[in-house]
């Protein structure tokens, strides 16, 4: 299995209601994408998150899973919003289990 960790930082024009739409987008690519075995996602509430909002985990079958989930066009969807709503940094870190 492979684990990818994602956490997203917005500009200051993003709204929280944008950042949950955003949320629900990326949740529902478990049902779109072959290989995904959990997903999780939610609002950061930490004081120590640097600017950071919204993060992200994504647990794959394989590393092939997590291979074609980057290019997948229901996944390059929801990078399209995120951009669209003020994506200003991302942090990713992919591991095995």
């Amino acid at each position: 299995m492979v684990e990818h960790i994602v956490i997203f930082k917005f500009n200051e024009t993003t709204s929280v209601e944008q950042q949950t739409e955003a949320i629900e987008k990326l949740k529902n690519l478990k049902n779109e994408i072959y290989g995904i075995v959990d997903i999780q996602a939610g609002l950061n509430f930490s004081d120590r998150s640097q600017g950071f909002q919204v993060g992200l985990t994504v647990r794959f079958e394989d590393k092939q899973a997590l291979e074609a989930y980057g290019p997948h066009e229901k996944h390059q969807e929801a990078v399209s919003y995120l951009k669209e709503i003020g994506l200003s940094d991302i942090v990713v870190v992919d591991f095995e289990l």
